[in-house]
């Protein structure tokens, strides 16, 4: 995730400059057949130009708000997750007798989740992070989970037999869990758990069940491709059209105008075209980079460095140094 103040214009300009010309030469070839090949009748009358910039800033909108939705809630969950953690942690450690119960609890916590992130980070089909315009962005930050093998990262929390277990099952996460809840049956039934602190620890571990369910759906269902589809398609019909509404508009200007510019202010329609342009497809690439909050792009929820953080908390309360916690990512 982006921590900065916030980001520069060149950043921006750098980022959308592809789309930028794209749309230098969307503007340009309308004003060579008007004012070249004497193709007036290329023009599109302004007003409709108009209405569908309106209908398409309608559409924008609506994808961004609904995609920051989707990131805000996805902020929530994590944010669920991190206060969870924090209280399986004190609940752990009050076996004042059975250190190595308490630290099996947390360090078992940690594979799962490691496994979360890690499961998180996977690509989908529809994610954006393959575009060229995101890939540029790597070299600003790096993602642990692409860089470092899960199978090399399990074995830092669990045994041999429990890695082997949960990297062999359809979902390693859930693996993970249900070891845990066995975990607890079978301190209970040793006598080693009382009943009121297994209670207890097994609605938190059910509480890890229904967060974990929430971050796979917004991992593994997207916005609504329908909805996508018929945005991008808005913003580049728009863009498309845009300059052919300006053309007669600013060929009229040439009546009031002098020197050089007599008989050349239509060319002013590319400048125009490529600004009011650029605002339509940057807020839609914005909206596009803001829809998976769990790609792996700069705008992501911090995921990595919030289990770095829960894993240093919960060492902590083992008395265990901290300097071993799971690398973070490097905010840009």
């Amino acid at each position: 995730m982006h921590l900065g103040k916030s980001y520069r214009l060149t950043e921006f300009l750098i980022w959308t400059r592809r789309q930028t010309y794209a749309l230098v030469i969307c503007g340009s070839v309308p004003v060579i057949l008007y004012k070249y090949a004497s193709m007036t009748w290329l023009s599109v009358p302004f007003t409709i130009v108009v209405l569908l910039g309106t209908a398409t800033s309608f559409i924008v909108g609506f994808k961004n708000v609904q995609t920051y939705n989707r990131a805000m809630e996805a902020q929530d969950v994590w944010t669920e997750i991190v206060g969870a953690s924090r209280k399986w942690g004190q609940l752990a450690c009050a076996f004042p007798s059975e250190r190595n119960t308490s630290r099996e609890l947390i360090c078992r916590h940690l594979a799962w989740l490691t496994a979360l992130r890690y499961e998180l980070r996977s690509p989908r089909i529809w994610e954006s992070m393959t575009r060229r315009f995101n890939l540029e962005y790597r070299r600003h930050y790096h993602v642990p989970e692409w860089e470092t093998a899960i199978e090399d990262v399990l074995t830092n929390y669990l045994s041999s037999s429990e890695s082997a277990r949960a990297l062999a099952s359809p979902s390693a996460t859930t693996a993970i869990l249900s070891m845990q809840s066995d975990c607890l049956k079978s301190l209970h039934h040793g006598e080693h758990l009382n009943l009121s602190f297994y209670f207890e620890l097994q609605r938190v571990t059910g509480d890890f069940i229904a967060l974990q369910a929430k971050a796979e759906r917004l991992k593994n269902f997207p916005y609504p491709r329908q909805y996508a589809t018929i945005s991008a398609l808005f913003v580049r019909f728009f863009c498309f059209l845009f300059p052919f509404g300006l053309l007669q508009e600013f060929d009229k200007l040439n009546s009031g105008a002098s020197g050089p510019m007599h008989g050349n202010m239509i060319w002013l329609v590319v400048p125009c075209s490529v600004m009011v342009s650029w605002m339509y497809t940057s807020l839609a690439q914005v909206g596009e980079s803001t829809e998976n909050p769990f790609e792996g792009s700069a705008n992501d929820v911090p995921i990595s460095t919030l289990c770095a953080a829960m894993e240093r908390d919960l060492r902590w309360m083992l008395g265990e140094p901290v300097e071993h916690a799971a690398p973070q990512v490097i905010a840009l």
